[in-house]
């Protein structure tokens, strides 16, 4: 059965005013990537590409994790304990982002973060201690909340048929910045220590004034040629709202609807671990090979780069099975394709931690980063059909469920502190919890949609709650 969204009106024929054809909402209904048609795919390059920047930023740190601990006298306890205040720092910030972007718009919000956090990461260069190393840490996590503002600015531009690709594909391009530093970090600090003969301590300090810059520039493109939604950006929008519109969605009304929608909450949890085990893998795999298979930097880098350099396919593909199952099965598609996604990542994940050759780790972990990208992607392609009027707060919530699941995992199995959990072992507990908390997806329900093992219900839902029935 089609969902609500999944079935509204489409336009078949082009707007005067787009390029590409759009619904009566003037949200796109086609996906080309390779496209820069404004404003839709151009705000697509916009997000993905600031995003990159900031995941690039984020996980900067964990590829030079071996000459950094090194320098600054780090121990295990000190590297957990900061890996847990990298994400501990995002999650406040995601949920603070969800009711920005309903109030302010997704390219504000965006840029506004990229600028503020880009000198944080300049300043990695002067850090002397391991307090200034975990507080580092932390306020980087903040980088990562331009995610919620990403898939926000999707879910504006492309219609319900198209939103999961859209989605998939802009937080999948950009999630391969995880990979990208982790191959190009080790590079630039081999230049430097290397080539220029720099000490080893003068040449990863200065390594970080790549990723800051590269933060700073692309939140200034944002700004200058994004657009907040088909129509134009949201200060000028929402002058054309009626005053009985602007009290209906207030800040406070925003946030309520949201945070009393249960599936919001759910999906949190699901998100929890699957994007929130990539995110600690992306924290421990460098380091975890480095140590294990007594491989060089440079060697691991790259390992470690492949998880990351997966999302270039793996996280779109969620998108794409997630609108194609919804096209045939409406919501009860979306669902069943996320949780049997989840439980061969799940499976997956226990069997990392189990191999005990390089080549066979290796070709496990690059199953595994396939099936918890696409995960990610399903879950987003969900997301969208849970509220019409706190769609932030819902993106919020499951954004920030990302990076509870990546403090929660950090913390018990990676944490350092005086833990008798080897990462091997870690690595497969991690996949057992996976297992485990997929079982919440079958008690998620629409009334208009129905779940995974029922169909819609038989009395008409109540039309002005929409935006908590979905």
């Amino acid at each position: 059965m089609q969902s609500a969204m999944e079935e509204s009106p489409i336009s078949r024929t082009q707007q005067p005013l787009f390029s590409i054809p759009v619904d009566v909402n003037h949200k796109a209904t086609e996906f080309n990537p390779f496209s820069i048609s404004s404003p839709h795919m151009k705000a697509f390059h916009l997000a993905w590409f600031s995003l990159f920047s900031c995941f690039f930023s984020t996980f900067s740190i964990p590829p030079l994790l071996p000459i950094i601990r090194e320098d600054l006298h780090l121990s295990k306890s000190d590297v957990g304990n900061a890996a847990v205040a990298s994400f501990a720092g995002s999650i406040l910030s995601r949920l603070l982002m969800g009711p920005t972007c309903d109030l302010v718009g997704p390219r504000i919000a965006s840029a506004t973060l990229s600028l503020i956090t880009a000198p944080i990461v300049l300043s990695t260069a002067f850090i002397s201690s391991p307090q200034a190393f975990i507080l580092i840490r932390f306020l980087i996590g903040f980088c990562l909340a331009n995610f919620v503002a990403n898939q926000f600015w999707m879910s504006s531009m492309f219609s319900g048929r198209v939103v999961g690709i859209a989605n998939g594909f802009a937080a999948g391009w950009a999630n391969v910045g995880s990979g990208v530093t982790q191959l190009l970090m080790p590079l630039i600090y081999s230049f430097y220590f290397k080539t220029l003969n720099l000490s080893s301590s003068t040449a990863w300090r200065i390594a970080f004034i790549f990723p800051a810059i590269f933060q700073a520039i692309t939140a200034v493109m944002v700004l200058a040629f994004g657009q907040d939604l088909p129509d134009g950006n949201y200060k000028h929008v929402k002058k054309n709202k009626t005053s009985a519109d602007n009290h209906k969605n207030n800040a406070f009304n925003i946030l309520f609807n949201g945070l009393k929608n249960y599936r919001g909450w759910i999906l949190g949890i699901i998100y929890g671990f699957c994007f929130g085990v990539e995110l600690t893998t992306d924290n421990i795999i460098a380091q975890y090979f480095y140590d294990r298979f007594s491989l060089d930097i440079e060697t691991a880098g790259v390992i470690a780069a492949s998880f990351g350099f997966a999302n270039i396919v793996s996280r779109p593909a969620g998108g794409v099975l997630s609108d194609e199952m919804g096209r045939r099965f409406g919501i009860r598609g979306r669902l069943w394709s996320l949780w049997v996604v989840q439980m061969v990542a799940g499976l997956l994940c226990y069997f990392l931690g189990r191999m005990n050759s390089l080549l066979g780790s290796i070709l496990v972990m690059s199953c595994f980063s396939l099936f918890v990208q696409a995960a990610s992607g399903l879950t987003f392609g969900v997301v969208p059909f849970v509220s019409k009027r706190s769609l932030g707060v819902i993106s919020g919530m499951t954004g920030s469920g990302g990076t509870l699941g990546a403090v929660v995992t950090q913390l018990l199995l990676f944490s350092g502190c005086d833990s008798k959990i080897s990462t091997e072992k870690g690595i497969s507990i991690m996949g057992l919890m996976m297992l485990f908390c997929s079982i919440l997806l079958t008690l998620i329900y629409f009334p208009k949609s129905g779940g995974m093992f029922c169909g819609a219900s038989k009395q008409n839902p109540d039309s002005s709650q929409y935006h908590l029935l979905a």
